[in-house]
């Protein structure tokens, strides 16, 4: 078996790979653009054999993880907090990095991470893009109810119905200031449709899943919520307790205490995500439990308490 250790940039990787039948040991770099990258694995491949490679996690790797895929090969992604615990030189360059990530598969010390499938991925690709275009959408909308706040008018959601809008049409503005109104309203309405199509599609996955139709179940939990909790939680038998889910997520916050003086920090989930954290592990790893459930299916967990239900 070949052992491959590699540092990963955009640009490049540096490897220190070495054949455990032979004995053989290298270390080269390799650039992504020429095809030399590509090209050194597709060589490897004809040579036979099998092949581990380690990396660190890290983004805009997904045309490599594709190509490993494709010619069979082994691919270890590593947590790069652990790894950094590892190293113990001050020194810190490409090819020490190559070096230990090889040293730590050789030695069956690599911190290997979960990762997700590539139907996984592409669901999250639709729920990012719904995301993106909402937050467009919000921009748009924010400025139009500027625009209709300098006329002295504030409907607030009223804007947008019929009348709001007629109203929001008829303001007498200065040229640009009408350019800049026509151009808002048709980008508006250029993301609605595209936002609804979007969220349909959210909604057709949701139902396929049964995970994700439980979550659901809890006032305030949509598809969109319970969905991306789904795929960003994945398989939760990987997490030993739901506190460890909570902390994954960004529910933990960040602590700075010493001296009997407690500092925290701030947490990144929603309310709606940590009711679905709390009772989705105990609906999972506590299967005989039945008396929290309604005959019909309905989750009746209460695990934060009512008022941090999402309103």
């Amino acid at each position: 078996m070949i052992i491959i250790g590699v540092d990963y940039h955009p640009s490049f990787q540096q490897i220190a790979f070495v054949d455990k039948e032979t004995g053989e040991y290298g270390e080269q770099q390799l650039n992504h653009s020429d095809g030399e990258a590509e090209k050194f694995y597709r060589d490897l491949k004809l040579r036979g054999g099998s092949v581990r490679v380690g990396m660190e996690a890290t983004g805009h790797a997904r045309w490599f993880e594709r190509l490993l895929a494709e010619l069979g090969f082994e691919l270890w992604i590593g947590d790069p907090a652990e790894i950094k615990t590892k190293r113990v030189r001050k020194q810190k360059t490409d090819r020490q990095d190559a070096q230990l990530m090889l040293k730590l598969l050789l030695e069956d010390r690599f911190p290997r991470v979960w990762v997700p499938s590539s139907e996984n991925r592409d669901l999250r690709q639709l729920l990012w893009h719904r995301h993106r275009l909402v937050q467009m959408r919000t921009r748009i909308m924010n400025q139009l109810q500027a625009v209709a706040m300098n006329e002295g008018v504030r409907r607030k959601k009223k804007l947008w119905n019929k009348a709001g809008r007629a109203q929001l049409e008829s303001f007498l503005l200065a040229p640009w200031a009408t350019r800049r109104r026509r151009d808002l309203l048709e980008l508006m309405d250029r993301l609605n449709p595209s936002i609804e199509q979007l969220s349909a599609a959210i909604e057709l996955e949701a139902e396929k899943r049964p995970e994700v139709k439980r979550l659901m179940t809890h006032p305030g939990v949509g598809p969109i919520t319970a969905l991306a909790f789904v795929l960003i939680i994945g398989s939760p038998e990987r997490f030993r307790c739901g506190k460890q889910i909570g902390s994954y997520i960004g529910l933990i916050p960040c602590e700075d205490s010493s001296a009997g003086r407690q500092r925290l920090g701030h947490t990144l989930a929603s309310k709606a995500i940590h009711c679905c954290a709390s009772c989705w592990w105990k609906q999972l790893r506590l299967p005989s439990v039945t008396t929290q459930t309604g005959g019909d299916g309905t989750c009746t967990w209460r695990c934060v308490g009512s008022g941090a239900l999402p309103r």
